[in-house]
């Protein structure tokens, strides 16, 4: 389950350094997610380090994005090796 940014967020810049897979970039109005490359953590941390830090609580799981555990798992193999899916 990739996250995503909703419309509340306030451009903070917080979230974007503790992405572990870069995952986060500044989109055209505010920060964006790219789901082929957010593993909600998994792999590198127990929570979602952006989760942990946004001050306005904007970033909830992607619906058009569901994935289990095991899939956020070999997403992170995946960019670990090289390339992302």
């Amino acid at each position: 389950m990739a996250l995503w940014i909703t419309d509340e967020c306030i451009n903070c810049d917080v979230c974007e350094p503790e992405c572990p897979n870069q995952a986060i970039s500044m989109g055209d109005e505010r920060y964006e997610i790219d789901p082929r490359r957010c593993t909600e953590c998994v792999g590198h941390f127990d929570e979602p380090q952006c989760v942990q830090v946004c001050p306005v609580e904007c970033i909830p799981v992607n619906p058009e994005h569901v994935e289990t555990r095991e899939q956020l798992r070999l997403k992170f193999q995946a960019l670990q090796a090289g390339g992302a899916r």
